[in-house]
């Protein structure tokens, strides 16, 4: 089984200030628990390329690339940081980032749809699940599982693919852009009544979302997954699976309140191996979103990467 890891040195220099909690320090804590676990032996490691204006507009509005664009622009010029809003900064280097990210998820479902890996995990930032098809906000510019996802149908020729995101807070993003495209079906869970205070009736039939409440812990939503997630996956048939995999509802995250632990986004992610292999042949991109306990981050992703490699 081939785990193809897409990343690239530009993700590190995006950053949005002191003490912000979606900093460099979080793609480097999973790559030193890589590093010292021995697992980045068994993984594909790949240069992330960058996007193309027309990958980015598979999933957004022309005019807000355009403007973000112009936004980011004037902070490469300045050389200073600039606010979006209260939550989400550009500085000089966010523009590269984000293009890296998004192509990156791109590039990703090429390899698995060419057979050139079984499954992809992007570490990249910064996330993109939040980012609407017109607006950026909550740490994410571009919504790569999104663009990837509309990748796989609108070039690559897929006819179904399956969105599954499990980051404590809700993908609201992707669900705008996706919202009503039944050759897509979104299952999710999160956090009920925090950030982004979306996700309690669902924009569209094409998704199942889990509000789940503080403190919930992880066999709890096992159960959930089962019972909610497994029948309409199963029932979809998605031809390929795209994660946005958010790792901060483990319970060492501040940014949350549930209560998982690695053996459960291990549990998680060999389920949905098993939808992929019964539907899919196997093929899984998975992008990372949140997580900001940096110890708690890379034990996780590491947990979700053995379980795609098979190792």
């Amino acid at each position: 089984m081939t785990t193809a890891y897409f990343t690239h040195a530009d993700c590190r220099a995006h950053d949005m200030g002191r003490g912000h909690p979606e900093c460099p320090a979080r793609l480097d804590a999973i790559e030193d628990h890589l590093l010292a676990t021995g697992l980045d032996i068994a993984l594909q490691r790949v240069d992330a390329p960058l996007a193309r204006h027309e990958d980015l507009m598979l999933a957004h509005a022309e005019g807000y690339l355009l403007e973000l664009a112009e936004f980011m622009q004037q902070a490469e010029a300045t050389g200073e940081h600039r606010a979006l809003d209260p939550d989400t900064t550009v500085c000089p280097a966010t523009w590269q980032a984000a293009l890296r990210a998004a192509g990156a998820a791109v590039a990703a479902t090429d390899a698995v749809i060419d057979g050139r890996a079984e499954n992809a995990f992007c570490a990249v930032r910064p996330p993109g699940h939040h980012a609407t098809r017109a607006a950026a906000m909550g740490f994410c510019f571009f919504n790569n599982v999104a663009v990837a996802a509309r990748h796989a149908l609108d070039v690559r020729g897929l006819d179904r693919v399956a969105i599954i995101d499990f980051d404590v807070h809700h993908g609201n993003g992707t669900e705008d852009i996706i919202a009503g495209d039944d050759r897509v079906l979104m299952v999710s869970f999160f956090q009920d009544q925090i950030y982004p205070y979306s996700g309690g009736v669902p924009l569209g039939t094409n998704m199942v979302n889990l509000p789940i409440p503080a403190y919930t812990r992880g066999g709890e939503i096992r159960e959930l997954i089962e019972a909610n997630w497994m029948p309409r996956l199963d029932d979809f048939r998605p031809q390929m699976i795209f994660i946005s995999a958010g790792f901060d509802a483990h319970r060492e995250d501040d940014l949350g309140q549930l209560g998982l632990v690695e053996a459960d986004y291990e549990w998680i992610t060999l389920r949905l191996m098993d939808v992929a292999r019964r539907h899919a042949g196997g093929r899984i991109v998975s992008c990372l979103e949140g997580g900001y306990a940096l110890s708690a981050l890379a034990r996780s992703v590491a947990a979700h990467l053995r379980a795609l490699a098979g190792v």
